[in-house]
């Protein structure tokens, strides 16, 4: 199976993305934000960093990207797309997930392990997790506050679309400690924290963020 992992002016963490596909056992392809093209992968990672400079808003330039067309096009039909910390953000401007990503309340920079727990074990992205799971993975944001207004809060926490949450410490003020969510469908996922930092134990606090990548791999299998 082949994940594509999209590069924009400004991406810092493509190519650990693509190396966490590939430890996890699948093929990663490298795609070019000025391409509306999605070279024919079975599944899109949009990374962490700072698409665009963060100009404007952050994602907000990204969510106009040539390969943002066919990507969202692709979404909607069902392949799996997950959202890593800017990726996150890029979705919510393109409106393929709700809410929004805001500066964090501290108005600092973070950068930690951070433990979650897996609220939602059933997207494509979180299936190789137990619910209720408790993991570490490293977190780094300096807007990475999640926000929404009640009834949008209300709905994710009702229909199970709170996908992880923040446990000991809300690093950046997010409503409800939320750390990541899915649309209604359960492909389109978008997390604030970094699993592709954390799928080696030489590289990371552990390999806890690995099951994000091997979960879309099955996925893709069991189609």
């Amino acid at each position: 199976m082949t994940i594509g992992v999209v590069t924009f002016p400004g991406s810092l963490d493509d190519g650990d993305a693509a190396r966490a596909v590939r430890v996890a056992g699948g093929d990663a392809v490298r795609l070019w934000h000025g391409d509306a093209d999605l070279r024919g992968v079975d599944a899109v990672v949009l990374p962490g960093g700072f698409s665009y400079g963060d100009y404007l808003r952050c994602g907000a330039i990204a969510r106009f990207a040539p390969i943002m067309e066919p990507l969202i096009r692709a979404a909607h039909g069902g392949m799996p797309v997950l959202g890593i910390c800017n990726g996150f953000q890029v979705l919510c401007e393109a409106h393929l997930l709700p809410g929004a990503l805001v500066r964090n309340d501290h108005r600092k920079f973070v950068c930690r392990d951070q433990r979650l727990r897996i609220e939602n074990a059933s997207t494509a992205w979180t299936s190789s997790y137990q619910k209720d799971q408790e993991i570490v993975i490293p977190l780094k944001n300096g807007e990475g506050g999640y926000v929404a207004d009640e009834a949008t809060l209300d709905r994710l926490e009702t229909d199970g679309r709170v996908v992880a949450r923040y446990l000991d410490v809300n690093p950046n003020g997010s409503y409800r400690d939320i750390a990541g969510v899915t649309n209604e469908r359960g492909n389109v996922v978008g997390l604030m924290p970094h699993p592709e930092h954390a799928v080696e134990e030489l590289t990371g606090p552990g390999t806890d963020g690995l099951g994000f990548f091997a979960s879309v791999l099955e996925s893709l299998v069991a189609a």
